[in-house]
């Protein structure tokens, strides 16, 4: 009588799964590689997902939708199970605090796959929006005003907000006032772009103000 074989090591189960796959591309060659890297690769994805699929559903009833979006019933998860099997799909349970739970039969692997496509699509055409600052001193010229004044427009056009900032040096102090002007001045060349978040506010020597984009300001109402 044979003795009982023994669990593997550790590891040893790693290095007979790779040893099963260096035989079956040798005996198959590259198609039978390439078909045990699709299903590592379903298999992975699957695992990794919130919903319960297949064998995971283990409630004695289940109301399950076709492939079609058809009604097939109500149905054991054995049943169920059996169905998605005879079909090539995977078993999902789609709705888990139903009575009975829904279920649906799909190729989960595909469904995960163009999830992921439109998840990413829309995280790149989101826009962040940024801070951008532009400073000033009280005695600047106007030809560097409206410079200043340019870029904050083109920072406003791209969605983005605008701290403007006025920084007074020494006796500049006891003039805050022309500061004030100058930055009401700016905000209300930006109007037509920009709305002003607050009145010019002094901070130790810094006087600022925020705009932010009317079509920001929209889309967040």
């Amino acid at each position: 009588m044979a003795p009982p074989s023994s669990p593997p090591a550790a590891g040893e189960g790693v290095n007979m799964v790779k040893s099963a796959q260096m035989k079956c591309a040798f005996r198959c060659g590259r198609g039978c590689l390439a078909a045990f890297t699709f299903l590592f690769w379903r298999c992975v994805t699957i695992a990794n997902t919130a919903h319960q699929i297949n064998e995971e559903i283990r409630d004695r009833e289940v109301r399950l939708i076709g492939a079609d979006g058809a009604q097939l019933g109500v149905m054991s998860a054995r049943e169920a199970q059996a169905r998605a099997d005879e079909a090539g799909l995977d078993l999902v349970k789609i709705s888990p605090t139903a009575t009975p739970p829904v279920c649906k039969l799909m190729d989960y692997g595909k469904y995960r796959f163009e999830q992921a496509k439109r998840e990413k699509e829309a995280k790149k055409n989101q826009h962040v929006v940024e801070i951008k600052e532009v400073r000033m001193s009280p005695g600047i010229d106007i030809g560097d005003f409206n410079t200043k004044l340019r870029n904050a427009q083109k920072f406003l056009g791209e969605g983005n907000r605008v701290k403007v900032t006025v920084r007074f040096r020494g006796r500049e102090m006891a003039h805050t006032d022309i500061g004030k002007k100058l930055l009401l001045d700016f905000a209300g060349q930006c109007g037509e772009l920009a709305v002003m978040d607050k009145e010019p506010k002094l901070e130790g020597r810094h006087m600022s103000i925020f705009l932010s984009a009317k079509s920001a300001k929209t889309n967040k109402q």
